[in-house]
């Protein structure tokens, strides 16, 4: 619907127009002569005649319907819904992406509202919009139109105001690939692009909260590839982001990237057997430093040191185990830092090389925190569990699910509190420390699975593998 105030000044044009006062002559001219001529017979106009009457009253609606051209000045958008344009003599504000355009009388807002995915990854930075093109004229078609000012809210949607133009009101041009094509109108795929976007910016925001600052998360959104951390060492285990999905080929397995937040994740394990060194990742380089473990001499009883000799037992238990690692969510389930389950004497450090009755045994890849017999346990961290039984060696033992192929392993417990399925948050009581099993006496044996490989506990105390990042 035309604005009535543009329809207002289309009739006070029409009556200034000389065209119009000549046809109106003419035409009243043309009925005075058939009066005088024909009297008071009947009147009736031939085919020539009531050609040109049409051809005449065509011309004066065409005078009428001629649109008055209106000089744009600047335009806003202050999100995927919102924006406004002004022109000289008035304002017009859309609330559907542009789709339709209203006269308003209000006051122009200048800030996005706070509470806008677009504004608030802009503001921090998280987008760069730098590299949107800006060319000064965009073609639609055959015809290019200049530009007079772009304004882009993410990678893929912008708009962009036009020089005055007659074929075209309002004079916006809206894109949803970037800048690489222009369209006149907001089409229903270009809305559903603009919900696409939505949907990734709340998404950029989530990734962007587990950062250690903005400026962290600013340079992981530009980057193609991102260690988490860039150093390392046996043991260990990174976490990598890539822009793409795809794979990661690491010391001879290919791990593959899960969406999550704006990126693609996927842990790395850094095995005890992995030898110091610069290895290529992306287009980023890991670098794993040389790192010793001390040695640790247990006495066992001759009935403890049998268990270990029943092999069949074991292979049934460790069947159980590597099902329930084989299962993990697609995503990150943990909210906030990890937390030590227990407070207790640490009597094993991870990485111990552990001789059992003067053999070797085995790396330690766990820690060893003793505490009184019953003293309650904590979940690491929010996730699912997924395993929750008695197994032969590591006694009542519990594995917590924390996604993207992350477990926590709680072993040698008195009593088990959840069962396989349960969700449960940090802090939650999920057992109670025992000596059932392989073990020498009470104490919580700890430590996390990353694609079925333990890696170093004390890398998550306090953190998140989205903090392993430090500023530069």
């Amino acid at each position: 619907m035309k604005p009535r105030k543009m329809r207002h000044e289309r009739r006070a044009s029409l009556l200034h127009s000389p065209k119009y006062w000549i046809l109106l002559v003419s035409i009243c001219s043309l009925a005075a002569f058939g009066v005088l001529y024909f009297g008071r017979q009947p009147f009736h106009l031939t085919p020539a005649l009531q050609q040109n009457e049409a051809q005449l009253a065509d011309a004066v609606v065409g005078q009428a319907e001629e649109p008055i051209h209106r000089h744009a000045l600047d335009f806003r958008m202050l999100d995927f819904d919102r924006g406004w344009l002004r022109y000289t003599d008035g304002v017009v504000k859309t609330e559907d992406g542009g789709v339709h355009w209203q006269e308003t009388e209000a006051s122009l807002p200048n800030e996005p509202a706070a509470n806008d995915a677009a504004a608030a990854a802009a503001a921090f930075g998280l987008l760069d919009l730098s590299k949107q093109p800006q060319p000064s004229t965009v073609t639609v078609g055959s015809i290019a139109f200049p530009v007079k000012q772009f304004q882009f809210l993410t990678d893929r949607i912008g708009w962009a105001l036009i020089e005055d133009t007659k074929e075209l009101q309002p004079p916006i041009l809206v894109t949803a690939d970037g800048g690489e094509t222009w369209s006149t109108e907001v089409t229903p795929a270009i809305r559903a692009t603009m919900k696409e976007e939505k949907e990734r910016l709340q998404r950029i925001r989530q990734e962007a909260a587990l950062y250690a600052s903005a400026d962290i998360a600013k340079d992981v959104f530009r980057s193609d590839w991102t260690l988490l951390p860039e150093t390392s060492a046996p043991g260990d285990v990174v976490l990598v982001r890539h822009s793409k999905p795809g794979t990661v080929e690491w010391l001879g397995k290919a791990y593959t990237l899960q969406p999550y937040g704006d990126g693609y994740f996927t842990y790395l394990p850094i095995t005890m057997a992995t030898k110091p060194g610069k290895y290529p990742i992306g287009d980023r380089t890991l670098t794993i430093e040389a790192k010793t473990f001390e040695t640790q001499q247990l006495k066992v009883t001759r009935q403890m040191e049998s268990m270990r000799q029943d092999t069949q037992r074991i292979q049934a238990d460790q069947k159980k185990i590597d099902l329930a690692r084989s299962k993990s969510a697609p995503e990150f389930l943990f909210k906030g830092p990890f937390v030590q389950p227990v407070e207790g004497i640490l009597t094993t450090p991870y990485g111990y090389t552990r001789y059992v009755n003067g053999k070797y045994d085995s790396s330690h890849t766990a820690i060893d925190l003793a505490a009184k017999e019953g003293t309650p346990i904590k979940a690491a961290n929010d996730g699912v569990v997924a395993l929750a039984d008695s197994l032969y060696l590591t006694g009542n033992s519990i594995y917590i699910d924390h996604g993207m192929g992350l477990f926590s392993q709680y072993a040698h417990l008195s009593e088990l509190r959840v069962k396989a399925g349960d969700r449960v948050k940090q802090g939650d009581i999920i057992g109670l420390v025992g000596t059932t099993g392989f073990s020498t006496g009470p104490h919580l044996h700890f430590t996390f699975w990353a694609h079925n490989v333990p890696v170093n506990p004390n890398l998550f105390f306090n953190t998140t593998p989205f903090q392993w990042l430090k500023a530069k």
